[in-house]
């Protein structure tokens, strides 16, 4: 079982949160703690598995290509790793996630074009098992949390 957190440990990850390439200095005079103390805090976390890595917080105004769509897909439930295992091959497949309700997974595409779209929902929907697709293209994000 993990140990809780405490306000040391999440003033640390707020501050790797805002910029994870900030120094261990820079974030033990942050939080008023010894920068070896930061040093062993951040590894015991990374140990535990509350960090789960790190990565790069793109700027989707400059990087985020034409279209992007969110796909409703209802299989047939046997089909299943075959389709989790063909969409993981599409670099257009963002996310793919396992949903309660009328759909089975919740797809999130990111393509160059429309006819991009088409051809690779034309794909998606010839696949084996595949019942029904639903897409959604996306216009604007209104709110944006970023990635946890």
């Amino acid at each position: 079982m993990r140990d809780k957190l405490d306000e040391v440990d999440h003033k640390i990850l707020a501050l790797l949160m805002d910029d994870a390439r900030l120094s261990m200095a820079t974030i033990a005079k942050r939080v008023g703690i010894a920068r070896t103390t930061a040093i062993a805090r951040l590894a015991a976390m990374e140990k535990k598995g509350v960090i789960a890595g790190y990565g790069v917080r793109l700027d989707l105004e400059l990087y985020q290509p034409a279209v992007r769509a969110y796909v409703g897909i209802s299989i047939d439930s046997r089909n299943a790793p075959l389709l989790v295992q063909q969409l993981q091959t599409m670099s257009q497949v963002e996310t793919l996630c396992a949903v309660s309700g009328v759909i089975d997974y919740m797809l999130t595409l990111r393509c160059q074009s429309t006819d991009e779209l088409d051809r690779l929902l034309d794909q998606i929907g010839a696949m084996e098992g595949v019942r029904h697709t639903s897409t959604s293209i996306i216009l604007s994000k209104r709110i944006d949390r970023g990635p946890i």
